[in-house]
């Protein structure tokens, strides 16, 4: 069973999967294609990633893939905790520039969904955090590009506790939202 919520963007979805409880632990399915799909989340996953992140404050992102490698995520957060935040970035869209944002955890065990035409990074909000994700296409370099993290015009209220995060050098080098080119495959509104 899933409980679906819309983020403040509607396309972005929050996640929440039913667990089972007893003496010994706990159990949830946190993935059935047949269910997602039902859901309406219809992307075909092949690749499984995960990352860990040994100090607080470490951020990742913000990455994404242009077509044909386009990527679909699902994310969730098997140890610790994180601000997850994703960017739209489809032309036309009434979104386009805005960003919403959730805080991921072991202990809330949700998952965010972030569909391809969305750059997506992460804060971690405690030690030895780590992230799983699934991806409806495999790494591509060749695709990949991203947006700066703190660009100002697009405003992401990351929760920093104490000033900088650790980050990349080459993430700390992505351009701002006005440098990057359209993607038009992402056209808000048109069938692929």
């Amino acid at each position: 069973m899933l409980e679906l919520r819309r983020a403040d963007i509607p396309d972005l979805l929050i996640i929440a999967t039913r667990w089972f409880a007893d003496d010994r632990g706990a159990f949830s399915e946190t993935y059935q294609q047949q269910r997602f799909n039902q859901a309406g989340i219809t992307v075909a996953f092949m690749q499984d990633n995960q990352a860990c992140s040994k100090s607080a404050g470490t951020l990742r992102g913000l990455h994404f893939q242009r077509p044909p490698a386009a990527q679909s995520k699902l994310v969730r957060v098997v140890r610790g905790a994180v601000y997850d935040v994703a960017v739209d970035l489809r032309p036309g869209s009434p979104s386009y520039g805005r960003w919403a944002g959730i805080e991921l955890s072991a202990a809330n065990r949700l998952q965010f969904f972030v569909p391809a035409g969305f750059a997506h990074g992460y804060l971690t909000l405690e030690d030895d955090s780590e992230v799983l994700y699934k991806v409806d296409a495999p790494y591509a370099p060749e695709a990949e590009a991203g947006l700066h993290w703190n660009d100002p015009a697009v405003g992401i209220a990351w929760p920093l506790a104490d000033g900088a995060p650790l980050i990349a050098p080459r993430d700390q080098a992505l351009p701002p939202l006005s440098e990057l080119a359209p993607v038009e495959a992402w056209r808000f509104g048109s069938r692929p």
